[in-house]
């Protein structure tokens, strides 16, 4: 395909996402839903699994497979920088006040998920479609265990955004829990790639090269980072010069974290949570956020759609293998969730909210499936249950909470009375 044909499928490709992601978007809205479910559901709707079964010749001509690197590098930006929004809102001053529950949180996350895991993938391992070959039982077990682990830490942000919890107790606490959860997943995702590539220096610098990268984050930058706000004035727009500055950091956050193994997104996170807060984070997110959100996001989720095959879930092993992975998804996150922000001292109310919360996949799911695909791990049998497991339980977040909510304001009611 000749290059200067690559930017006309880019913008009609563009132009496609982004009309259906919003039209999807504020259907799901009207069903009491976050727009950004909705947007997932588009990306699915996007792929073979909907547009591709309905008009496939239309759909391979709008989406050809030269075209997907480009798509795929956007999607990257798109959600990088949605991760850098979602930093400059984290509260470090709630994490210290709540970092014993939201510890707890994490590390029952982490366990029942994965103890199921292993109890499944022995059978699962023998499913024709699921796993690759080469794919050895406990980088299986690993990777089934990370995925089922894992939190929608952008979802789960977007959702508390949505509903006015950014910056509140509960808010932070479950933006931590599902950060800790997500940071220990892609440790354990460099593992089974560096098992699987017969490498282990890939998983050493992964998992030291993150870590190393945090503390000068938390401890270096954060001071550095200082400077910049002298340069904003509260009643003047925010300078090019420093939009350049801020972006240029940005891109080598996510470069570094994409270069050790990890992911970029956790760049600029990172970046976001060290930001000075005050004028220039609120000039950031007002600049930054519209056209990350309506353009750029999307894009990922349209990406992820195109190599969904539900399909796929209508053959009888399959489906069997679907219903046992989904029911250890639901499981196993929501109730660790609970039980352990219950032991931690935390409301039931709250406990019941974070397991609601925690329970979402979405975004970081559809991340660590994409990985797993590319790196030749699991089969697109498997990468189809783990997407619509995405989109469920991620459905499932806000009705859930949404419940507890009522529930809530319906006692409270009843004690006025």
């Amino acid at each position: 395909m000749p290059t200067s044909q690559y930017s006309v499928y880019f913008f009609a490709q563009a132009a496609v996402i982004v009309l259906v992601s919003q039209l999807v978007g504020r259907l799901a809205q009207r069903l009491g839903q976050p727009q950004v479910v909705g947007e997932m559901i588009a990306g699915v709707m996007l792929g073979p699994s909907l547009f591709g079964l309905l008009l496939p010749s239309v759909q391979q001509a709008l989406f050809p497979k030269p075209t997907l690197a480009m798509l795929y590098v956007a999607a990257q930006l798109g959600v990088g920088l949605y991760m850098f929004l979602v930093g400059m809102e984290f509260r470090a001053d709630h994490f210290r006040s709540r970092a014993r529950s939201a510890m707890s949180v994490s590390v029952a996350g982490i366990a029942l998920p994965f103890t199921l895991a292993f109890a499944l993938t022995p059978w699962l391992h023998t499913v024709p479609g699921l796993f690759a070959e080469k794919t050895r039982l406990s980088e299986a077990a690993l990777f089934l265990g990370a995925a089922i682990a894992i939190t929608a830490f952008p979802m789960l942000a977007r959702i508390i955004h949505e509903r006015g919890l950014a910056g509140t107790s509960l808010g932070t606490l479950a933006l931590t829990a599902g950060a800790v959860d997500d940071a220990a997943a892609w440790c354990i995702l460099a593992i089974v790639l560096a098992s699987f590539g017969g490498s282990w220096f890939g998983a050493y610098v992964a998992i030291g090269g993150g870590i190393g990268f945090a503390l000068f984050m938390i401890f270096v930058g954060s001071r550095l980072l200082r400077q910049l706000a002298r340069w904003v004035r509260p009643d003047q727009p925010l300078p090019a010069s420093l939009m350049a500055v801020v972006l240029v950091m940005f891109s080598l956050c996510a470069f570094a974290m994409d270069a050790i193994g990890i992911h970029a997104v956790f760049g600029g996170f990172l970046l976001g949570c060290v930001m000075p807060r005050g004028p220039l984070t609120e000039k950031l997110r007002a600049a930054l956020q519209p056209f990350v959100v309506v353009f750029l996001l999307p894009m990922f989720f349209t990406y992820s759609g195109l190599n969904t095959r539900l399909d796929m879930l209508f053959e009888p092993a399959i489906f069997v293998a679907a219903l046992a992975i989904l029911a250890a998804s639901f499981g196993g996150k929501l109730a660790a969730c609970w039980a352990a922000a219950r032991l931690s001292g935390e409301s039931n109310s709250d406990a019941m909210a974070i397991g609601a919360l925690m329970n979402a996949r979405g975004l970081m799911e559809l991340i660590i499936i994409n990985i797993g695909l590319a790196a030749g791990v699991i089969l697109p049998g498997l990468f189809s249950v783990l997407v619509l497991m995405a989109v469920l339980t991620t459905l499932m977040a806000t009705p859930l909470f949404n419940w507890v909510t009522r529930r809530v304001s319906a006692g409270v009611a009843i004690a006025e009375a």
